[in-house]
């Protein structure tokens, strides 16, 4: 598997995509506890994380496009968990998947600057979530020319249960705040379309939430839907349905515990990658079912 370092993200994302044959994303959450036995931690947890990741990896090349790594799981440990990070990215680059930084970012001009600067320089992530709910602004600084080739993903509906006392409620004029965000990152991505049709402005759009998918799906016709839930969280392929186009394009669907934990008690010990493999496989095997 290989990917241009270059271009335009959606087209790339795409691209990668259609060659897997697949819109999975396998997501990488590492907990030390839970982490196979056969790992040890004993020289550090940054290195426990970089055996895990490699191994994760190596099991789901060939398999997914694309892969999103959890910043707060690493974060935790400091510069050592900071460093794993990188390292892991850099891995999955040269792989060829397409690197996703959850660090889900969200601040002011001159602070958003720095995160940019840190997802895609410091970390070589190919995309990066950000929070545009302290207004849209803070998401611009992902999109300076220097970031051309890179995509963002705003959040605009998510999967925990206490989003629906913010994102649910209704304004006067009768969108809810996650459609009104969606208007935002709609209008925020009309310059940054690819030949694909998708802009690098993506949005994040939880699988456990069907009963607002069409709606914001008609909303955000050029968004690429980075889709967390699916799996561990309750997410199934009927509630990610209406999150496609009519092509049954633009989302890409990510598991990430249900996957990367598949190996269960039984592989704790032994070829864990194994079991890793095979729930990566019947991720991608429950997503047929969409019709792709």
């Amino acid at each position: 598997m290989t990917k241009p370092d270059h271009g335009h993200f959606a087209d790339r994302l795409c691209s990668a995509i259609e060659s897997a044959g697949t819109p999975a994303c396998v997501g990488l959450d590492p907990v030390l506890e839970k982490l196979p036995k056969s790992i040890d931690a004993s020289d550090g947890e940054h290195r426990a994380f970089e055996t895990f990741c490699a191994g994760v990896l190596n099991a789901v090349h060939g398999i997914v496009p694309a892969v999103k790594f959890q910043s707060a799981c690493f974060e935790r440990y400091g510069p050592s968990g900071l460093l794993a990070l990188q390292r892991s990215i850099g891995m999955a680059n040269a792989m060829g998947f397409i690197t996703i930084l959850d660090a889900k970012r969200g601040d002011i001009g001159v602070s958003a600057e720095h995160y940019a600067h840190a997802a895609f320089n410091v970390m070589r992530a190919d995309a990066v979530t950000v929070s545009g709910y302290m207004g849209i602004d803070t998401v611009k600084p992902f999109l300076a020319p220097e970031y051309a080739d890179r995509g963002v993903f705003v959040l605009v509906r998510t999967s925990n249960p206490g989003s629906d006392g913010v994102q649910s409620r209704r304004l006067e004029d009768g969108r809810t705040v996650a459609q009104l965000m969606a208007d935002h990152v709609s209008t925020l991505g009309e310059s940054n379309i690819g030949e694909c049709g998708y802009s690098s402005v993506g949005a994040v759009v939880a699988a456990t939430k069907p009963g607002d998918a069409e709606a914001l799906r008609e909303r955000m016709p050029g968004q690429v839907f980075l889709v967390p839930g699916f799996g561990a969280q309750g997410g199934t392929v009927e509630t990610v349905r209406s999150l496609f186009d009519k092509d049954g394009a633009g989302a890409l669907i990510t598991a990430s515990r249900s996957v990367i934990y598949g190996f269960g008690d039984g592989d704790g010990d032994g070829d864990w990658a194994a079991g890793v493999r095979r729930a990566a496989e019947g991720f991608v095997e429950s997503l047929i079912k969409l019709g792709r």
